[in-house]
């Protein structure tokens, strides 16, 4: 799919509307915290930063060091976090073995290359650390509320990888399969305010339909807007993997390991968790 070069307008979209509030993502600083089991000096890499949410809310939740690392220019310049890097998921301006676990969030669909970026992340990361992504995958966007109104959107998704197609690049680089959870957020306090915060070009998919569509999408929100009261709760993936500790496995791939990456997907798209 077309990667998104944020520009600075899209960047000032982009931290008006993606912002979750902290009190929204209660379930996400526990599900979090069960996989990192944060302790005094860990050091976590925030790859794909962005303005560096994430970062600022990990180093409060946690008191653990934030190293982040963004592609953009104009993320960095009007980044919440300190010193953000300059890198990207292939070259992460790291030394070897430095990280004690990785963040990804809403990130993975724009790399690449998955499984190079896998190779990196081994060569950073301790080994045992866990790799924690959040995301969108293919198949999985139930729980999302801007595709109930911009289903022209969920046609986006298609070229966003599969929990499948993720587990088998990161599995070639070495990395096990730890856990799939799907974790809910409370995103607004209404869909009016949703409407009022929404920005076309903080949302991929949305950038990558018609004005058309997108005017389509926006009329109904805003019509179930007037309708519907209460507060906009999303739930989105928490895939979580580890770096093995059985030397290099980069070159790994079989087939038993795919169709049983495949036959976890299909399990977990049809868990009711969504």
């Amino acid at each position: 799919m077309p990667r998104i070069t944020y520009n600075e307008a899209e960047v000032a979209a982009f931290e008006a509307a993606r912002r979750v509030p902290r009190e929204g993502l209660a379930d996400w600083r526990d599900a979090v915290a069960r996989h990192l089991k944060p302790r005094p000096g860990m050091r976590l890499l925030d790859l794909g930063s962005g303005v560096g949410m994430w970062a600022r809310d990990f180093a409060d939740w946690y008191g653990i060091d934030v190293v982040a690392v963004e592609p953009s220019e104009a993320m960095r310049a009007r980044a919440w976090w300190p010193d953000v890097l300059a890198g990207d998921a292939e070259a992460i301006p790291l030394p070897d073995a430095s990280v004690d676990a990785a963040w990804i969030s809403t990130v993975i669909h724009q790399l690449p290359d998955l499984r190079a970026a896998a190779v990196e992340l081994r060569r950073v990361l301790h080994s045992g650390a866990p790799v924690l992504i959040r995301s969108v995958f293919r198949g999985r966007h139930d729980g999302i509320t801007l595709f109930r109104f911009f289903t022209e959107a969920v046609r986006v998704l298609d070229a966003y990888p599969s929990v499948a197609e993720v587990r088998a690049a990161f599995g070639e680089a070495g990395f096990d399969f730890v856990s799939l959870e799907a974790v809910r957020q409370v995103t607004a306090d209404s869909l009016s305010t949703a409407v009022d915060r929404l920005r076309r070009e903080a949302h991929t998919p949305l950038m990558l339909i018609t004005d058309e569509e997108y005017e389509r999408g926006l009329s109904r929100m805003r019509a179930a807007a007037n309708t519907q009261p209460g507060p906009v709760t999303d739930t989105l993936d928490l895939l979580v993997l580890r770096r093995s500790s059985n030397g290099d496995r980069t070159g790994k791939d079989s087939t038993h390991d795919r169709q049983t990456d495949t036959e976890a997907d299909e399990h977990a798209a049809g868990d009711g968790v969504h």
